[in-house]
């Protein structure tokens, strides 16, 4: 037998969540969203696994703690009662992508992926083709290992 290990044993669940500024902060003990919005008086927290394109992001309740294991974002108050626009979910992607390889997660364990998202100019997948023409919209989502 080989010897075996995973990159998560050692892993310690936290609950993260990506500032305005594009910061990560992760706690590894209970949280109320209070507290972080006291911090972050300009903003709102909302859970990623409740975003979607054309929704409004719903606000987590004040006296809700964040989960260990969830990723959660601040956002603009301006944006509490206005649907997600695709490109503003795509700058959440690059942000969170960027902000949890920063963590150095990444090069300590070669588990973790990179999140790639590519859009043109217009919103739509793809982009111009070679010859100057529009190419059929496909997803351009992938994951990328380190």
């Amino acid at each position: 037998m080989g010897i075996c290990s995973s990159c998560e044993s050692a892993h310690v669940a936290t609950a993260k969540l990506i500032l305005q500024d594009g910061r990560l902060q992760e706690f590894s003990y209970p949280v109320k969203v209070s507290y972080v919005l006291a911090k972050n008086p300009t903003c709102f927290i909302c859970n990623a696994d409740e975003m979607e394109f054309d929704d409004v992001a719903s606000a987590i309740n004040d006296d809700e703690e964040l989960q260990p294991g969830q990723l959660y974002f601040a956002l603009p108050l301006s944006w509490l009662k206005h649907p997600l626009q695709p490109e503003q979910m795509a700058a959440l992607a690059v942000k969170a992508s960027s902000a949890l390889m920063k963590t150095g997660g990444a090069e300590r364990c070669r588990c973790r992926k990179k999140l790639v998202f590519s859009a043109d100019s217009d919103g739509r997948g793809g982009g111009p083709s070679r010859n100057g023409g529009r190419s059929k919209f496909t997803a351009m989502l992938s994951a990328i290992p380190e």
